[in-house]
């Protein structure tokens, strides 16, 4: 039997969406296999608390920012830690940065995994191109678009990369009954519409709301519901009372369990415009059978796959969206066909312990090639 791994994450981040939810999943995943794992992360970042409350062990540096006093602190851990740690899986751009040039300075530092959630462009400069291909062992991309991505625009080998959708607990994120799912909410029993994302601009909430104004009459027997929360609520929420939408569209702010909210649905959106991977929303709403319209944007045409589990629309096109969305509003057997085959291409591809699987197979070649 392998012997258990002592994983390290570090994430600087002081946001919250998915890549903060993948890791504390993939974290969590590994503690119930039997590994070590240690999250480090800012004393002020949510992941922190939320991994405690998960039982994940913590250690608060301050690596926000890109500063001398962050690299000597994560190199202090990092020395008072010898030995005690197989790999290090970074996340974001400063921790990444931070955690190679500390790992760079140590002797017998462990290998650096860098997992990359996103598609944002990734400048191709001498020191980028030292991070990608040399001080970092290996790297994780959530899609395989991304991969291609840094293949082609960074000149990152093909086989210094992995593709590894974020894994869903297919026993949590499962097909229900939307009226059942809407009386225990609280919520009118009236076909739902909904998005779950944090509020950001490129999510594409924007687009979403021009789309049901240019369509009023179509959306009068239907409820959107709007889950997540961000910086941009407060700009949306102006945008929604411009467009007098504002009594039409209800916030439900974050949701510790998105599991119920997604079963009170009957259509699922996602109209992002950028710095997207596979979205994990996108995935858990396939894995409750939920009808998808998106956009080819990142690597979620890897999992809504045009007229098969949804539709697929052009970004930052009200009208578009629009049209999408109506198609399936006005036909209900094209949402449970498409929520079906969703379903089973969540099963199929998406499974939580298919992403420990391989992760772990990472990690472990990581040190055997080192």
């Amino acid at each position: 039997m392998a012997q258990p791994l002592s994983i390290v994450h570090t994430e600087n981040s002081c946001g919250w969406g998915g890549q903060e939810i993948r890791i504390l999943t993939e974290a969590r995943g590994f503690l119930d296999r039997g590994h070590r794992v240690t999250l480090i992360a800012p004393a002020e970042a949510p992941i922190a608390p939320a991994a405690e409350r998960m039982g994940i062990p913590v250690e608060r540096l301050p690596i926000a920012r890109k500063r001398l006093p962050a690299l000597l602190a994560l190199r202090r851990w990092l020395v008072a830690n010898r030995g005690q740690i197989d790999v290090v899986n970074t996340h974001s751009s400063t921790d990444s940065w931070l955690s190679a040039a500390a790992c760079a300075t140590l002797a017998g530092a462990p290998p650096l995994v860098r997992t990359r959630h996103v598609s944002t462009t990734v400048r191709n400069r001498p020191t980028t191109r030292w991070l990608y291909r040399r001080a970092t062992a290996h790297i994780v991309t959530t899609g395989e678009a991304l991969r291609t991505q840094l293949a082609r625009d960074n000149g990152v080998p093909l086989e210094h990369m992995t593709s590894i959708p974020t894994g869903i607990d297919l026993t949590r994120f499962v097909p229900g009954d939307a009226a059942a799912a809407r009386a225990r909410l609280g919520l009118p029993d009236q076909p739902a519409l909904g998005i779950v994302a944090t509020l950001r601009d490129w999510k594409g909430h924007d687009y979403l709301f021009e789309a049901l104004a240019q369509d009023r009459a179509g959306w009068a027997d239907w409820q959107v519901i709007v889950v997540g929360d961000g910086p941009y609520r407060d700009r949306l929420e102006a945008g929604l009372a411009r467009l007098g939408l504002a009594a039409d569209v209800r916030f439900v702010g974050q949701q510790q369990d998105v599991v119920p909210w997604l079963q009170a649905l009957d259509l699922f959106t996602l109209p992002s415009y950028g710095e997207e991977g596979v979205p994990q929303a996108i995935m858990q709403a396939m894995a409750c059978g939920l009808p998808v319209v998106s956009t080819p944007v990142g690597a979620i045409t890897e999992a809504v796959a045009a007229e098969v589990t949804g539709l697929v629309v052009a970004p930052r096109d009200a009208a578009a969206l629009g049209a999408g969305l109506a198609r399936l509003r006005g036909d209900a057997a094209l949402r449970r066909r498409f929520g079906s085959a969703g379903r089973e291409r969540a099963v199929a591809r998406f499974g939580l312990a298919a992403m420990l699987d391989r992760m772990e197979q990472v990690f472990r070649m990581v040190l055997e090639t080192r």
